[in-house]
């Protein structure tokens, strides 16, 4: 890992945990994105627009970064096949977001809502769903780079 890789990981980081405390603080919500982004869909009115804002700033992020060389790491970039066809990598990602759908519904919430506002309350429940979210990670890793041969 280079030294600007780590740099940007640790502000990104710090971008998140001070993103995550001035939620609390402010609006005195955890910042699950499930839950908001749930919540969002599924009500109306002039409560949820600071969801929608969240949501938007979630995806506005990376491109209001470029400018300031924040760019995404080869290792993500090259995650998607060239030779494959837009519709597979459509296919894996939507395979993708059921089963993360599926996992968070399964845990109670979600990675930001258990690993980053769960554990920094403390909250046993977060630390063990999320020592079972990275474990099924792991578990997945395992089986596609060894078990299906690295799809």
């Amino acid at each position: 890992m280079s030294i600007e890789t780590f740099i940007q990981a640790f502000i990104g980081g710090c971008l998140i945990g001070l993103s995550a405390f001035l939620l609390l603080l402010f609006n005195g919500r955890i910042a699950g994105i499930s839950g908001i982004t749930f919540t969002a869909l599924s009500t109306s009115g002039a409560a949820n627009h600071w969801r929608w804002y969240f949501i938007a700033g979630l995806i506005m992020g990376p491109i209001v970064a470029q400018p300031f060389g924040f760019t995404l790491p080869d290792s993500i970039v090259g995650a998607f096949n060239a030779s494959d066809t837009i519709l597979e990598n459509i296919l894996v990602m939507l395979l993708g977001g059921i089963l993360v759908g599926f996992g968070t519904q399964l845990g109670s919430g979600c990675t930001s809502g258990h690993g980053i506002c769960g554990i920094s309350r403390l909250s046993f429940r977060s630390i063990l769903a999320t020592c079972l979210f990275m474990l099924s990670g792991f578990a997945t890793v395992a089986l596609i780079k060894h078990g299906l041969g690295g799809i």
